[in-house]
């Protein structure tokens, strides 16, 4: 129910406008109320959504158009919000009507949904037919209206047009205005990041490896941020792979932090670490990625003065762990 295609009025894999640059027969005139069910996330309307359009609202007494609703505010797919939307319809076609249809998990859910909206806005005799493309909404609408696919001859992908936008660098008010709106309507964000304490036996001592980045003057844990899609622990053998070059023997969970990063130190936005201890599995390190250099440190209190200060918790908590403090 998650993933949907071409239409993109469900959540998940969000597809695109159900209008392309494309040749579409004219509609006859079979219902009263048309309605347009899309998203429209582009920065103004290609000559496919105003020919669609025009053909509607030429064949129906009253042309409603549906907005797909996301939850998530302003993210790659979804980065204009509902009014910014209406308005830009608007223009071009002040005698419709611009509504929304808000993203569910459930297909049948939102068709229920979409139908009460209908039914309130087109009255109780009014005929409607519902419009799409071959690979949008309408294969898994469950509601009671009528539905009518629309032929396409040649695509216009809202996915290249917003990543052609998003290379253009304007230099008008406007674009600052726009860009400073988009980056307040976020949601804020916890970056998950990971840190592993890898620990072995150095002269047969309880020693933990750390490493140190170039230009700083303290040492830190092995670690980064979790990529999208990776787990904790995923995330945990990789960054100790990419930065020590080392496959560990084992590796759990100890405790999350959150940490005093001087990059979001006074932003909205902060990093949560998780923090893991892995077994030292005898290959040789070597330092890599942005790990300048890497040693082995005797377990003792007297880490907390080698430790950079955003990681003086963990190496707490560490210590705890061993019973050295």
């Amino acid at each position: 129910m998650l993933n949907k295609t071409v239409g993109g009025v469900f959540p998940g894999k969000q597809p695109e406008d159900i209008f392309s640059n494309s040749s579409v027969p004219q509609v006859k005139q079979k219902a009263d109320v048309g309605v347009i069910v899309g998203r429209f996330q582009v920065d103004e309307l290609h000559d496919g959504h105003i020919s669609l359009i025009n053909q509607i609202v030429n064949n129906h007494r009253k042309v409603i158009v549906f907005l797909g609703l996301s939850p998530c505010k302003c993210t790659v797919r979804n980065p204009l919000d509902f009014e910014s939307r209406k308005k830009m319809i608007l223009e071009k076609f002040p005698d419709i009507i611009v509504l929304y249809i808000m993203d569910q998990y459930s297909d049948i859910s939102w068709s229920d949904n979409l139908d009460n909206q209908i039914k309130i806005i087109s009255g109780p005799k009014q005929t409607v037919i519902l419009y799409g493309s071959r690979d949008s909404f309408i294969k898994y609408y469950s509601g009671k209206y009528e539905t009518e696919e629309l032929e396409q001859t040649i695509f216009t992908s809202g996915t290249e047009i917003r990543k052609k936008i998003s290379n253009l660098v304007a230099g008008s008010p406007e674009f600052r205005k726009g860009v400073i709106w988009a980056v307040n309507n976020q949601w804020p964000k916890c970056f998950p990041t990971v840190d592993i304490a890898i620990i072995g036996r150095k002269y047969n001592t309880l020693s933990v490896m750390l490493g140190k980045r170039k230009g700083e003057p303290k040492y830190r844990f092995v670690g980064g941020f979790v990529n999208p899609g990776e787990t904790l622990e995923s995330a945990a053998l990789r960054e100790v792979i990419e930065e020590t070059c080392l496959s560990l023997k084992g590796l759990r969970y100890l405790k999350s932090f959150v940490i005093d990063d001087w990059r979001y130190r006074s932003e909205a936005d902060k990093i949560t670490s998780s923090l893991f201890i892995g077994e030292y599995d005898g290959d040789l390190p070597q330092a890599s990625d942005d790990i300048d250099e890497l040693r082995w440190f005797v377990l003792a209190q007297s880490l907390l003065s080698v430790i950079v200060d955003e990681h003086k918790d963990m190496m707490y908590s560490l210590l705890g762990e061993y019973r050295v403090i």
